[in-house]
């Protein structure tokens, strides 16, 4: 698991241009959107389609990504029991 923590903060990072950060700088249990990242709709859409191109994981339900993106953590969970790559 930590390993997909680890991987998931760079992807994030790569996917949402946060050229000054390293995975280090993300709190595995921050709130990616409000407090924590501060990440937005827009930053929401990247993630769903990280999700997708990375892990063959396409969601379904647009309610459900307030749960799985709440933060790394809650993703890579949801990732581990959810990928087809």
């Amino acid at each position: 698991m930590e390993q997909l923590i680890e991987q998931l903060k760079a992807q994030i990072i790569e996917a949402l241009s946060f050229e000054d950060m390293t995975p280090a700088d993300i709190d595995t249990d921050a709130p990616l959107f409000g407090e924590g990242l501060g990440l937005d709709s827009i930053d929401a859409l990247e993630l769903i389609m990280l999700l997708d191109r990375e892990y063959g994981i396409k969601l379904a339900d647009p309610k459900a990504g307030k749960a799985i993106f709440a933060s790394v953590r809650t993703m890579a969970e949801y990732i581990s029991t959810h990928r087809t790559k």
